[in-house]
């Protein structure tokens, strides 16, 4: 019987702050929900903290250990091509380790997954009637970025670098196919890789982009400030790849 989520969560260094409670309370009343923990060769006792969870929930909870670490975009591929050999469920997503979005969110948003949306993606929008908690430079810096992004793609997207995205599992199975040539902006990369699946005058019909309901912004983020430096650089090497 094929479930109805599975969800992968890379890992690097999160033994002092993953949310178990949060993983735990969730699974126990989502029966239908898997989470795939890509344990991003941590040095701290990442693997403990995640063999104990699946201990618990040895139906619900599959780790993959990685020798090394490899960053972010590698760790979320290995993740999802791991759901898609597996066959057992009807989409696949992957969500930061610190729930900055919610199990439940996205939960809810892969419900948006269906017919021709092979593709839905969590937004943080701030609006009047959702509790979007992001630190006032972070979101200054996030604007300057995500404009710079969508001009890039030439596609109006809000926030292409939300960590919430859920897919259907062949086109996930498609555009994770090759390794990314950025380890934090691979987003940037999926969104490429599905032009080229579908075409830009028909991808508006295959993605949906959802605003939160909530998101908050932690203070222990595996990115460097630093990288705002750099990831130009990262954008014009994506941009020249995939226009080429």
């Amino acid at each position: 019987m094929q479930k109805d989520l599975a969800i992968v969560i890379p890992c690097y260094n999160e033994a002092n702050r993953l949310p178990v409670s949060q993983f735990k309370k969730f699974l126990s009343v989502q029966s239908k929900v898997s989470v795939f923990f890509v344990n991003d060769g941590s040095k701290d006792k990442t693997h403990e903290v995640l063999s104990a969870l699946k201990n618990e929930f040895p139906k619900q909870i599959e780790v993959i250990n990685m020798p090394q670490n490899s960053g972010k975009a590698n760790a979320v591929r290995m993740g999802i091509r791991q759901t898609i050999l597996q066959k057992d469920f009807y989409r696949v997503a992957y969500l930061d380790a610190d729930l900055a979005t919610s199990l439940e969110e996205c939960l809810r948003l892969s419900e948006e997954v269906k017919d021709e949306i092979v593709l839905a993606f969590g937004s943080r929008i701030l609006k009047l009637d959702n509790q979007i908690k992001r630190k006032w430079y972070r979101f200054l810096l996030g604007r300057l970025v995500a404009t710079a992004i969508s001009n890039t793609l030439k596609l109006s997207i809000y926030d292409s670098q939300c960590g919430c995205k859920i897919f259907e599992p062949q086109t996930a199975e498609k555009i994770f196919d090759k390794v990314f040539i950025s380890k934090w902006l691979f987003d940037v990369e999926i969104f490429f890789r599905m032009i080229r699946l579908f075409g830009r005058s028909k991808i508006q019909n295959q993605i949906r982009e959802i605003p939160l309901k909530a998101w908050v912004d932690t203070p222990d983020s595996r990115v460097s400030p630093l990288y705002f430096f750099t990831l130009w650089w990262d954008l014009y090497k994506i941009s020249k790849h995939y226009k080429r």
